[in-house]
């Protein structure tokens, strides 16, 4: 089963690229709805091979399981550009989500036709027999999570636009 994504994120493809190694970044996109708790120091930067098991709360408070992230990144080369993808191929270690058999997601960042704003597609893949139970769970997640990447992207470049008068 999957549950895809498909936006266009106002920040360029570099500052985008930027915020998914970023672990603070990337916790962000689920707050305040979840949060992520790291085990141990997380790195400034997701590397490729660079992993770390976080706790997962419902608004801080309800557990919901621990998951192991564990990052890896290519690049496609493509006709309108390079297209980079940061790969999760970590884990549900327990909660509900450890029910499920199979877990890969996939965030791919290129630049849009405008060439200042980022084309970002999701791709999360889930088995096993829980799977249809929890896929609906996971699609509203991932519906909060492109409102979250909307609305957080603008301030992942580093140099904004200033304001309009």
């Amino acid at each position: 089963m999957r549950v895809l994504l498909k936006l266009i994120v106002d920040c360029d493809a570099d500052a985008a690229w930027r915020a998914l190694h970023s672990p603070t970044a990337l916790a962000e996109l689920y707050g305040p709805l979840l949060q992520l708790q790291p085990l141990a120091v997380m790195p400034s930067s997701w590397e490729a091979g660079g992993e770390a098991a976080v706790d997962l709360a419902l608004g801080g408070v309800v557990p919901l399981g621990r998951q192991l992230i564990h990052v890896s990144d290519r690049v496609v080369a493509s006709r309108e550009g390079d297209v980079r993808i940061l790969r999760d191929s970590g884990i549900p270690l327990s909660g509900p989500l450890a029910a499920l058999d199979v877990w890969d997601h996939q965030i791919a960042v290129a630049p849009a036709e405008d060439g200042s704003r980022t084309l970002w597609r999701e791709r999360l893949v889930i088995g096993g027999r829980a799977a249809p139970a929890l896929w609906p769970v996971l699609w509203a997640t991932w519906q909060w999570r492109a409102s979250r990447i909307r609305s957080l992207a603008p301030s992942w470049a580093h140099d904004p636009e200033p304001p309009t008068a």
